[in-house]
């Protein structure tokens, strides 16, 4: 309770400086529209007055971008989960991949994405497999080393301990490591949720999609000097698709870790 009144406090104060910095500084309804007039947008009508309403076209692109960011999340996690166990079983294998994986990061993703979109081609429905795996490359760094954390997060006595009961090395994995590491796994499963909805909406640029909240932010900029709280209504709607990813996220890491606790 404490924490939705913190939230719906800080978005009225949000709010209270927003109007109060267009009335205090003068500033135009063209860079700075009133918070009335953005959320007034959703009720409004597309194609001319005869289509749905923004609010529903939002949520259609937001649907589309929700199941890419998804696919492209799953495969991300698993990719990273893959690489933290080989990178905790193997120290020379972590020596010399780990690098890599990081160097990886530091190539902009507006680079990468034309690359992945061009070299896949149209694979899935439509271009569905290069914007999971685009999305994916955002996903599987934090996982990988939020994994690999709490895989090396184990006590040495706890490691003893399993030794002296002749653990195998699965049983010790199964037992020890893997719940060890639930904790770190599920911080960096978090960031790479918003990471995967930002890996979506940047491959939808070069696929060339008629769907997709990267292509209504697009089509929102180009007609910004017209319609300028559009373009603030697809921002709005692609962080809200961020923090719904990163709430099941977090409801997941509540029910499992708090299951696991009580055992």
């Amino acid at each position: 309770m404490r924490r939705w009144f913190s939230s719906l406090l800080i978005l009225l104060v949000i709010a209270i400086v927003w109007e109060g910095a267009k009335v205090a500084f003068g500033i135009s309804d063209q860079k700075l529209p009133h918070l009335g007039a953005i959320f007034g947008e959703f009720s409004t009508r597309t194609r001319g007055g005869t289509g749905p309403t923004l609010a529903v076209t939002m949520l259609q692109n937001a649907l589309v971008t929700f199941g890419e960011a998804l696919l492209g999340f799953v495969l991300g996690a698993l990719l990273g989960c893959a690489l933290a166990v080989l990178f905790a079983s193997s120290r020379l294998l972590e020596r010399g991949l780990l690098p890599f994986v990081v160097g990886s990061q530091t190539v902009p993703i507006l680079a990468i994405a034309p690359m992945v979109v061009v070299g896949l081609g149209r694979v899935g429905a439509p271009d569905l497999i290069s914007k999971a795996v685009v999305a994916a490359y955002l996903t599987f760094f934090p996982v990988t080393i939020g994994m690999l954390r709490g895989l090396r997060s184990v006590p040495p006595d706890a490691l003893a301990l399993m030794r002296s009961y002749a653990a195998s090395g699965n049983q010790t994995f199964w037992k020890l490591r893997l719940p060890s590491a639930l904790p770190y796994l599920f911080t960096s499963l978090k960031v790479a949720a918003t990471a995967s909805v930002i890996g979506a909406i940047v491959a939808e640029l070069p696929a060339g999609s008629k769907s997709g909240m990267g292509v209504t932010i697009i089509n929102a900029a180009q007609y910004y000097n017209s319609r300028p709280p559009v373009l603030f209504v697809a921002v709005l709607v692609a962080g809200s698709i961020g923090l719904v990813f990163y709430g099941l996220v977090a409801l997941a890491e509540r029910l499992i870790v708090r299951e696991r606790r009580a055992e």
